[in-house]
């Protein structure tokens, strides 16, 4: 069980029988739940399915940070997709993030987040990192503290993904969605969707998943693959990370909640090619070297949760948007940084299953 689980969630039944609407959403998580904030707000009928519960995948287990751009870090997007698109692709997703805060207030708070070096040539890339954000007049300046040396984000923000998530089922619920957990999809086509107790009658499907899309959609299975990634968390300690720490080109990354409890996570390579996996149990190797890590920044505390989370990478770092099927859109892949940009890109896609374009669109345009 994650550290934000409350245990406060009463659950949602399973799809029993058939239903109809204009939309049908596979995937309550952050991306899914957008898209149906959206399409609700422009008017139509939506049916939400998960297999599991609202936000039971990475949306509702991973680390809690929002932060703008993409999976590559600002100055790496700049060399692979341009200046114009790079600054566009940032600017949407502050939008997003501000949009975000105003939505769900309780959930997030902006206190900013550090990208802290681990080596010389990481330190360097920070520099890099820096200057291209600055030369753009995104809002960054370096960094020397405790934590170590490299940038400050003032702009990002850190949330519990869980109760974002469940407070946007309940605000989608009260609009009229009908939202159904344990009911996964067996058959997806752009007019029907079956579950093993029901099926939805729709005009069109989006699939919002991240880990584990491949095997839901096996038409991206030679672009998508699913990676486990772990955290634990501690019981609370005295106050000292008053911002979100990225850390060791995002392999590292850790926390402070409100109640002083410590949430990290990361460790990903050390565990070498079995964290690629569609499985999401904690494993020993890589929990016993996230024990590690929490010994290094000199925190003593017992540990009070593990957990681990399936997440969607792509070769290119970039995610999926498409029609993978005739009516059948897929959204996911977000390479280990979706809380912000799944969110943006279930606003453009439920949209584009409107049949417009949303204002401001980016990715969708």
């Amino acid at each position: 069980m994650p550290v934000w689980d409350d245990g406060s969630w009463s659950g949602l039944p399973r799809l029993e029988g058939d239903l109809e609407a204009e939309f049908c959403v596979i995937g309550l998580g952050g991306s899914g739940l957008s898209a149906i904030q959206e399409l609700l707000r422009l008017g139509h009928t939506v049916v939400g399915l998960d297999a599991g519960w609202v936000a039971g995948g990475a949306a509702g287990r991973n680390g809690g940070f929002l932060l703008a751009g993409l999976a590559k870090f600002y100055h790496q997007t700049v060399l692979e997709q341009g200046r114009d698109l790079a600054r566009r692709l940032y600017q949407a997703t502050l939008e997003q993030i501000a949009r975000m805060m105003s939505e769900t207030p309780q959930a997030i708070r902006q206190v900013g987040s550090l990208r802290i070096a681990a080596t010389a040539e990481e330190l360097d890339d920070c520099q890099a990192h820096l200057e291209a954000l600055q030369a753009d007049g995104f809002a960054a300046e370096p960094y020397e503290g405790p934590e170590g040396r490299g940038l400050l984000i003032p702009t990002d923000a850190a949330f519990n993904p869980l109760l974002r998530c469940r407070m946007l089922a309940r605000q989608a619920l009260e609009r009229g969605a009908r939202l159904f957990e344990h009911s996964p999809a067996l058959c997806i086509s752009g007019q029907e969707v079956q579950t093993p107790l029901g099926r939805v009658r729709c005009r069109q499907v989006l699939v919002a998943v991240d880990g584990r899309l491949e095997q839901l959609l096996p038409e991206l299975q030679s672009r998508v693959r699913t990676a486990r990634l772990q955290m634990l968390a501690t019981a609370p300690v005295e106050r000292r990370f008053p911002r979100p720490v990225y850390r060791r080109w995002g392999y590292d990354y850790w926390q402070q909640l409100p109640d002083g409890r410590i949430a990290l996570g990361g460790m990903r390579d050390a565990g070498g090619e079995a964290e690629w996996t569609t499985e999401a149990e904690p494993t020993q190797a890589v929990q016993a070297c996230l024990e590690q890590l929490l010994s290094q920044q000199r925190i003593e505390a017992p540990i009070t949760h593990r957990w681990a989370a399936s997440v969607a990478y792509t070769p290119t770092g970039l995610p999926i948007a498409e029609e993978v099927r005739p009516g059948v859109w897929a959204i996911g892949a977000y390479s280990g940084t979706g809380n912000v940009v799944g969110a943006l890109l279930g606003r453009e896609v439920a949209w584009v299953l409107h049949g417009g374009r949303m204002p401001g669109a980016v990715w969708l345009a």
